[in-house]
């Protein structure tokens, strides 16, 4: 990381480049002899009181005492990309709340409140994709009361890491008192070498709705509620994928595998890919994959999207082997 200018190192950014995209070098308090130093990328959020924020792709804000700062600079608003389809942001965002919708849903400005009885908290959570129409500390209460309301924690879904997402809201929601929670990536593909995969589909059935197998072996409930099935069954065209467990011998146990996706235009977004725990590593998930992706070219699709938490790294390990790169991450908070 560069930040000299004729071999020294130069603090470049000032209080006016807040909302920028910055990358800094500070001391760091070390253990041992001579200076050590930390490097952070990410939007510069506030600079008060001789305090500097920076809120990287993690979502989580990085406080700097001024007088740490040894260099610093603008930087480009986000990375070229150099696989994968091209994508915004704010296309993202739709195509991917499109495809888990709640069962209930109410405007807040251009904000949207989503409840589903607590399946999931994309299905009930905040969207904020722009102006509440309020204050943010006002609207920040809102969503709480809204969420009281019916029983539910609050959540608010942020992103962070690309052109366009929310870091400033991440630091705004912190100031408040929120806090992160969990966070997942969002990874995007060509869709068409997932089709390509070298594997056997035989085995899978494609269906338009989940049965009572493929519900049995869906590991994100124990009783399927009808706000369950709204929200798998919600989207433009769905499919669901099942291979039957060929060593249960006929008993009508769980499903060996099974997938979910959603095609939306020239998206494809793949969900709910899992695999019984002592069928792993057989091959089952690409499977799963392929099947899906060659439905979705059939109706016109061209690019591939999913979502994977940061600590699920057989999930991660699969996509990477796909050509699947992260687009941008996304966060829940709630309040504290």
């Amino acid at each position: 990381m560069e930040f000299t200018m004729g071999g020294r190192l130069e603090v470049r950014i000032t209080p006016a480049d807040v909302g920028k995209r910055v990358s800094v070098r500070r001391r760091s308090a070390g253990g041992g002899t001579g200076v050590e130093f930390t490097d952070t990328v990410g939007v510069l959020t506030s600079w008060d009181d001789g305090v500097v924020a920076i809120t990287p792709k993690s979502g989580e804000s990085v406080h700097i005492v001024e007088s740490a700062l040894v260099a610093g600079k603008v930087v480009p608003a986000a990375p070229a990309r150099r696989r994968g389809p091209a994508a915004s942001f704010a296309e993202l965002a739709a195509v991917t709340a499109r495809a888990w919708q709640p069962v209930e849903s109410e405007p807040l400005g251009e904000w949207r409140l989503r409840a589903a009885g607590g399946f999931t908290r994309r299905a009930n959570s905040a969207l904020p994709l722009g102006d509440p129409g309020l204050p943010l500390g006002e609207a920040f209460g809102r969503v709480e009361r809204w969420y009281e309301e019916r029983g539910l924690p609050p959540y608010i879904q942020t992103a962070t890491g690309a052109e366009g997402t929310q870091e400033a809201l991440c630091a705004e929601l912190e100031r408040h008192g929120w806090r992160r929670e969990v966070t997942a990536e969002v990874r995007i593909a060509a869709l068409a070498p997932v089709g390509d995969l070298d594997t056997d589909v035989s085995a899978v059935r494609l269906s338009r709705a989940p049965d009572e197998a493929w519900l049995s072996r869906y590991q994100r409930f124990s009783t399927p509620g009808p706000e369950v099935l709204h929200v798998l069954g919600s989207g433009p065209s769905v499919w669901f994928a099942t291979v039957a467990d060929d060593e249960d011998e006929g008993r009508g146990g769980a499903p060996a595998a099974i997938g979910r996706c959603v095609v939306d235009g020239r998206w494809a977004g793949f969900m709910a890919v899992e695999v019984a725990p002592e069928r792993r590593r057989r091959g089952l998930a690409t499977s799963v994959m392929a099947a899906l992706a060659r439905q979705a070219l059939e109706e016109g699709a061209s690019a591939a999207w999913l979502q994977v938490e940061e600590d699920n790294e057989g999930a991660r390990a699969l996509y990477d082997g796909m050509g699947f790169a992260a687009h941008h991450r996304y966060h829940h908070f709630r309040p504290a």
